[in-house]
C-alpha cells in the first residue's frame, strides 16, 4: 500500500462503510447515500437525531452523548445520537463500530457545500472528522433545499465516487467535497475544481418575540467573487457539472512562511 495514503480495504473483508449527515438520521438524503453505497459493502449508520446543519467541526463537551440503535438487518446498522456530525464520527470509530471503518461518507446534503460554506458544513465537517483519523471521507451534498428533491442522479454519483476512492485511497489529511447539480439531464460530467473565492453577505433579522423582547434571525446572500473563473467549484455547478474538491485538514499558509520569518527578524530586533 502506498504509504501516502489513507487505509485501503482488504480484499478478504468486505469495506465497512460509515455513512453520517448533518440534516438527521431520517433525512431523504442519507437514505439515499445508505441505498447508494450499500451494493459496496456492509453499512454503519450514525447520525444526529435531528437536523444539525451549520455545526461544521463543532463537538459536544458540556452535554453526554446518547445514542439509540433504531435500525438492524443483514449488512446494516443505524443510530442515531443527540450530538453534531462530527460526533457521530468519532463516537462510531471509538465506541459502536466493530472494526475500523474503511470509509466515511457524509450526506447527501440538501442544498450545496460549494466554496466558503465548507468551513461551516456539518456535512463537511463530519468528512473533516473522519480525515482526520486517517481514514478515506467524503463529503456529498445535492444542489436543491427541497425536502422532496431528487436524489436519484445524486446516487449514481455517490456511488462511483465512494467505489473508486475505496479502490484508491486519498493522500493522508485530504478529504473530498463533492457537489451534485439536482437533475440528472442536466449534468455534463465531472470537473475536479479548487474552492470558489466567496462570501456570505450577511443580514440579521430583527423582531420582537411576544413578550417584546429582541431577536434576531440569520439571512443573507452568498456572493461568489470569482465569476469569470472557469476552474472553482461554483462555475462547474452552474454549467451543469459534478464539482469534486480535494481538501486539506492541513490549514497552513505555507506560502506566507517565508514572509512571515522576515517578520520575527524584525520583530525581535527591536525587542
Amino acid at each position: 500500500m502506498d504509504q501516502d495514503k489513507t487505509n485501503i480495504p482488504a480484499n478478504k473483508q468486505k469495506p465497512l462503510i460509515l455513512v453520517t449527515n448533518d440534516d438527521g438520521v431520517t433525512a431523504r438524503g442519507i437514505r439515499s447515500l445508505v441505498e447508494s453505497v450499500r451494493p459496496l459493502g456492509e453499512v454503519l449508520v450514525v447520525a444526529p437525531d435531528a437536523p444539525r446543519s451549520a455545526q461544521a467541526s463543532a463537538l459536544t463537551v458540556t452535554n453526554p452523548l446518547r445514542v439509540k440503535k433504531i435500525e438492524e438487518e443483514d449488512g446494516l446498522t443505524i443510530y442515531q445520537c443527540n450530538g453534531t456530525p462530527a460526533d457521530c464520527v468519532k463516537l462510531a470509530i471509538n465506541q459502536l463500530a466493530p472494526r475500523r471503518p474503511d470509509i466515511v461518507v457524509s450526506g447527501i446534503n440538501h442544498g450545496t457545500n460549494s466554496s466558503i460554506s465548507i468551513i461551516y458544513s456539518g456535512t463537511m465537517g463530519a468528512a473533516i472528522e473522519g480525515c482526520v483519523a486517517g481514514i478515506p471521507s467524503v463529503g456529498f451534498s445535492l444542489c436543491s433545499y427541497d425536502p422532496r428533491a431528487d436524489f436519484d442522479s445524486a446516487i449514481q454519483y455517490a456511488y462511483t465516487i465512494t467505489q473508486k476512492v475505496l479502490a484508491e485511497g486519498l493522500p493522508k489529511t485530504v478529504c473530498l467535497n463533492v457537489n451534485i447539480p439536482e437533475k440528472h439531464h442536466h449534468i455534463q460530467g465531472i470537473k475536479i475544481c479548487r474552492q470558489s473565492e466567496g462570501y456570505w453577505s450577511e443580514e440579521f433579522l430583527k423582531r420582537q418575540d411576544p413578550s417584546g423582547k429582541n431577536y434576531y434571525w440569520l439571512s443573507g446572500e452568498f456572493i461568489n467573487a470569482e465569476q469569470m473563473s472557469d476552474d472553482t467549484d461554483e462555475w462547474a455547478l452552474e454549467h451543469g457539472y459534478v464539482s469534486i474538491v480535494p481538501v486539506k485538514v492541513d490549514m497552513t499558509a505555507y506560502e506566507f512562511i517565508d514572509d512571515l520569518n522576515k517578520w520575527v527578524t524584525d520583530l525581535e530586533s527591536k525587542a
